[in-house]
């Protein structure tokens, strides 16, 4: 009896370790595209449902969809009630590794070749780079499931009398209670509703389960999906705590609605189970479910979206770095997404208060709270953006964290020389170069009203072009002044040094929304995903 316990804990295992592989370079092969369907799909929640059920199935995991679209959120790519289309979608999505192992583990038997197969697979991500190693880690994620789920098989089988469905809780309301916290802490412990199906459906085929209480057990997997998600979240940004609220109680809302579902579709998963097997029926009865809680949710989705946020409101007033959540760190290009939304937010608050101190009616009270808020802030994101690892084969992703790298740089930069506000009134109150300063004020100011500072990246790069001369030029015609006497030696040090703030600034501006332009190029938009 041991051993055979060994056998099913060592084919749980390996399954997880599988599926773990396997998944990774799924989503490092596929990332990047998924995300942008995900953007450009977005335009009503049931395109939502349709992209996050192909995300999810394609990269085998809800978790990575739902980071990605926590990301979005965080961003301000999408709306919260856009991103529970692709909620609903996830869940639908992750039954497909019920599919997966129903037809080809069960159905076409592969784990009798995943063993040669594991070998070629092991070679290819061992000796090859790039896009050959994920083929290579995929094939043997896949080999290792397989070879998992024969282990589970054999341990199975080998319980007799010890595992029969008299052995757990039979029929009514409490035992399908009992049935569904037993599937809720498998998931729990096993950290993967997908491992936890596998376990089920290995003892479903064995006969130690019936039918209806394995239909039990899966209601409870799909809801603890949801507890594992809401633990990922303690301490998280807003978007992440209500993406895993409103996940949590489509969830048992869905669990609601799967119950009577069951007893209602009986009759027909028996002839399903009859003609295919009872494990297809069962993988039919988690689709057919998750489909049937997404269709009820879909025409309230709105209503339901403003609920989530009545729920979980913003804790934290005005924190300018709120979307930098940790949990973003497992995907790179959301991370990202987090960090080039902070950037932009804590360069568009300097840019006005700049602005203002630079305007006709100079107002310094702004440069103030720029110490208060933005410095800080500004901390935390250089922090996070030193916390992020690109794949070193993503050179894309390598470009956009250069260009967020070098826009956190050049903000720090210009920070520092705003601390020396003394400059300010030398250039407003010197008629040669007061023009300038104003101009530059100005352009400053448009770029945080419009939210972005890359849409006057092109009039800063004539700006800083426009100051480089006016500054030789002034430069000359301060020494000849001070030459002559008109002004002192003091005064020349002072109005040069202030043009040399200027032009030094400046530049940093424009550099600031040089790189905020590389990156938002390098992330889908709202804009591209309404063509």
């Amino acid at each position: 009896m041991a051993g055979d316990i060994y056998l099913v804990l060592g084919g749980i295992g390996m399954f997880l370790f599988g599926m773990k592989i396997m998944t990774e370079a799924l989503r490092e092969a596929s990332g990047r595209r998924l995300r942008v369907l995900l953007a450009r799909s977005t335009r009503t929640p049931l395109s939502g449902v349709a992209t996050g059920a192909a995300a999810t199935a394609a990269v085998q995991s809800s978790s990575a969809t739902t980071v990605m679209t926590v990301g979005f959120v965080g961003a301000g790519l999408l709306s919260l009630p856009q991103s529970l289309g692709i909620l609903y979608g996830a869940n639908i999505g992750t039954t497909a590794t019920g599919w997966m192992v129903t037809l080809l583990g069960f159905k076409l038997h592969l784990g009798s070749v995943a063993m040669p197969a594991l070998f070629v697979a092991s070679l290819v991500a061992l000796l090859t780079t790039g896009r050959r190693a994920r083929i290579g880690r995929v094939a043997a994620g896949l080999c290792l499931l397989f070879i998992g789920l024969d282990l589970m098989q054999d341990g199975a089988a080998r319980f007799g009398d010890a595992v029969t469905p008299q052995s757990l809780p039979g029929a009514g309301m409490w035992a399908q209670v009992q049935l569904l916290a037993i599937g809720l802490a498998m998931t729990l412990v096993m950290q993967s509703s997908s491992a936890a199906l596998a376990v089920v459906l290995v003892f479903l085929g064995s006969g130690a389960i019936a039918f209806a209480q394995a239909a039990a057990m899966v209601i409870g997997m799909n809801l603890g999906t949801t507890f594992t998600a809401m633990l990922a979240t303690l301490g998280g940004s807003r978007a992440m705590r209500q993406t895993a609220v409103a996940n949590l109680m489509f969830n048992a809302g869905t669990a609601v609605v799967a119950f009577p579902l069951l007893g209602l579709s009986a009759p027909l998963f028996a002839q399903v189970a009859a003609g295919a097997g009872a494990q297809t029926a069962l993988v039919a009865f988690h689709t057919t479910f998750n489909v049937v809680g997404a269709m009820i949710f879909l025409p309230i989705t709105a209503r339901f979206g403003r609920l989530v946020q009545r729920l979980i409101p913003e804790q934290r007033p005005g924190d300018p770095a709120e979307a930098l959540d940790p949990a973003l760190l497992s995907d790179e290009s959301a991370a990202m997404d987090a960090l080039h939304t902070v950037l932009s937010k804590l360069a568009c608050e300097a840019f006005s208060a700049l602005g203002k101190a630079l305007s006709p009616s100079p107002d310094m009270r702004a440069l103030a709270a720029v110490d208060a808020r933005v410095r800080p802030a500004l901390e935390r994101a250089e922090a996070y953006a030193a916390r992020i690892q690109i794949a070193p084969d993503h050179a894309h992703a390598r470009e956009r964290h250069a260009a967020l790298l070098h826009q956190a740089d050049h903000l720090t930069r210009m920070l520092r020389r705003m601390e020396r506000r003394a400059m300010i009134a030398v250039l407003l109150d010197d008629p040669g170069v007061a023009r300038a300063a104003r101009l530059f004020g100005a352009t400053l100011a448009r770029a945080a009203s419009e939210g972005q500072p890359a849409t006057q990246a092109s009039r800063l790069a004539w700006l800083s072009g426009y100051v480089a001369r006016r500054a030789n030029r002034h430069r000359r015609a301060t020494l000849l002044r001070e030459h002559v006497g008109t002004i002192s030696v003091a005064d020349m040090f002072e109005r040069t040094d202030a043009m040399r703030w200027l032009h030094r600034t400046v530049d940093h501006a424009e550099r600031i929304a040089n790189y905020d332009g590389t990156a938002s190029n390098a992330a889908p938009s709202l804009a591209q995903s309404e063509d």
